[in-house]
């Protein structure tokens, strides 16, 4: 394993932003396709945040690499990961953060256990043998913040959230959301979010073909279906206020065409209704997006960028196009909603999920991001704090 690795190290970049108090230091991490999701925790112990990806995880601050599992060499003009979501959390309650993956639509997910000081490979744990729609999510259905879970439908027949049983080395317990065959439960669908959209201040599951109205008791299913149009396929749902005026609003992107954008909610005598407005149409494939407050001025940005070569080199729109890496400031001048575009590199792009979050410690948002082109950090230089 060390002789594998010693020549690999991180690469850092200069520094590459256009506003004047937000720029990003660009470190490549691993210029191998490893993963198309990655996550954050502190695996070591040792108080920093260390990155996984896929079969490896790289310790801060040298970014070392070490085994989770036996790598697989992906080549990424004709296939794809075993690792399309990767979160992290303590499934097993030993006070060490786990991996859990999951991997092509329609296959497995998984957890892999952490194993300590002892070190070695991460003894694999099924969650479910058929984890469905390409963009699942782990995520609280609590507005208190409570402990997060797990959302995708399950072997194309019904939407679903997961949690670990009583002995959480077995398969997770699954907890019906929808009718068998209802929206956004096929194998390959595109789109699902987590958000109160009916002002119950209870997270709702939503799909482009309307939301799943999350009940008092969450365990009790299925959920009632409120159709909306919310809509092409698309990656993440992102449910926020917008424009301000206390009604939840959604911000999609598509998955493999081209287009952003912010579906107003509507009230008025008939319930609600969702107006579509367009954010950006410059780049295509923006395969998964993260709301977060980039800026500091305490409103939601939206974090996205261009999928490379999501089915390939010649696939989809454009796929031989720059990879972009993009945030868009959110503000609202005398009212109205106005959304500016700033790249933050054009040579990494998105995967299918990433991560916004302090790597660093230092109070500004990173990025950390892996996709076909390998893994990299994304760490705020901010000239001027406010």
């Amino acid at each position: 394993m060390n002789g594998l690795f010693a020549l690999m190290a991180a690469l850092v970049l200069p520094v590459y932003g256009p506003m004047d108090n937000v720029a990003f230091r660009k470190t490549i991490i691993d210029p191998v396709f490893r993963s198309e999701g990655v996550c954050v925790a502190d695996v070591n112990g040792d108080g920093r945040l260390d990155i996984l990806a896929g079969d490896l995880w790289y310790e801060a601050p040298r970014w070392t690499p070490h085994e989770i599992a036996p790598q697989v060499r992906y080549d990424p003009a004709n296939g794809y990961s075993d690792c399309f979501a990767c979160f992290a959390a303590d499934i097993n309650g030993d006070g060490r953060p786990d991996q859990i993956r999951i991997g092509m639509p329609g296959g497995p997910a998984d957890w892999r256990e952490n194993p300590g000081p002892s070190g070695g490979r991460w003894k694999r744990h099924e969650i479910v043998s058929s984890a469905c729609n390409e963009t699942p999510l782990f995520t609280s259905l609590s507005d208190r913040g409570r402990k997060p879970v797990l959302v995708f439908p399950v072997h194309e027949r019904y939407m679903a959230w997961h949690e670990p049983g009583t002995d959480p080395t077995q398969p997770f317990t699954n907890h019906r959301v929808s009718e068998d065959g209802a929206p956004g439960t096929q194998r390959f669908s595109h789109g699902l979010g987590v958000g109160d959209l009916n002002g119950d201040r209870r997270p709702d599951v939503v799909t482009t073909e309307g939301y799943y109205a999350s009940p008092a008791d969450p365990r009790s299913g299925p959920w009632p279906f409120v159709p909306a149009k919310l809509g092409q396929p698309c990656a993440n749902m992102i449910v926020m206020d917008v424009n301000g005026d206390r009604l939840a609003d959604v911000v999609t992107s598509s998955a493999h065409g081209v287009g952003i954008w912010w579906f107003e909610q509507i009230r008025n005598g008939a319930g609600q209704e969702f107006i579509e407005h367009l954010i950006d149409n410059s780049f295509s494939q923006s395969h998964a997006m993260v709301a977060a407050d980039i800026d500091g001025d305490r409103t939601l940005d939206i974090v996205t960028g261009k999928r490379f070569w999501a089915h390939g080199p010649n696939g989809d729109i454009d796929p031989n196009a720059p990879a972009l890496l993009c945030w868009y400031r959110l503000t609202r001048p005398s009212g109205k909603v106005t959304w500016t575009r700033y790249i933050i590199d054009d040579d990494s792009g998105v995967g299918t999920q990433f991560v916004v979050i302090d790597i660093n410690k230092d109070r500004a948002l990173d990025i950390v991001v892996s996709n076909k082109k390998g893994v990299f950090l994304f760490e705020q230089v901010r000239s001027k704090r406010r």
